[in-house]
């Protein structure tokens, strides 16, 4: 026997709290999330406003699930690579580099964090929120990285913490640029080949020097 399809009603109440997000990121990137309101969200997503409270209490807890959905299974995918490429410390960073030039290039994903850049001064739970989600973890994810290299003496010594945010700052600026400048742009330069360029640089400029001892 054919196995029964769910209702339609069934189905449709699974889909909206995906729907909902994608017309909060929607209003967001068009208004900012100062400006848009919970009303804003309903109606690009064809709902009351009492549905969206059903879902989510307020344009904080939007963003924590925009968050959580867009971003972070990602992050989660990227630690279960790094989990089967034991080494060297160069390939698992030039790894991290190639699955971030995904996320550099989806204008959708980008639009989260040029988000908490703008509205952070305003926001600072959103900014908090996303600096322990986001960013720490992936700092401390290269953080670790770079302490391997180095215990393995393919890098040489620097403080990793501080060496893992110069990894990271030119990502988040191309990915900025990227939603920013590219369209505007005359001859726009791809994510991949300032994420290439950036990967080369880093490496060469942690590569230990001859006649350095581990």
């Amino acid at each position: 026997m054919r196995p029964v399809p769910a209702p339609t009603r069934s189905r449709r109440k699974e889909a909206r709290p995906a729907e909902l997000l994608a017309a909060a990121l929607d209003s967001f990137v068009a208004r900012g999330f100062a400006a848009t309101r919970m009303e804003d969200i309903a109606a690009a997503a064809g709902v009351s406003k009492g549905t969206v409270y059903l879902y989510y209490p307020s344009k904080l807890a939007i963003f924590e699930a925009l968050v959580r959905t867009s971003l972070l299974p990602n992050l989660e995918r990227v630690e279960g690579m790094l989990a089967q490429l034991p080494g060297p410390a160069s390939a698992q960073l030039r790894m991290v580099v190639a699955a971030l030039e995904e996320i550099v290039s989806d204008p959708r994903r980008v639009a989260i964090p040029k988000l908490v850049v703008a509205e952070a001064g305003n926001f600072p739970d959103m900014a908090r929120f996303y600096r322990r989600e986001v960013v720490g973890r992936g700092i401390a994810l290269i953080g670790g990285i770079l302490t391997r290299g180095m215990e393995a003496g393919e890098f040489r010594r620097v403080d990793p913490h501080l060496a893992a945010r110069l990894f990271v700052a030119p990502i988040l600026m191309a990915a900025l640029w990227q939603n920013t400048f590219a369209a505007v742009e005359d001859s726009p330069v791809p994510p991949r080949a300032v994420l290439s360029l950036h990967i080369e640089m880093f490496l060469h400029a942690l590569a230990p020097a001859e006649g350095t001892a581990p």
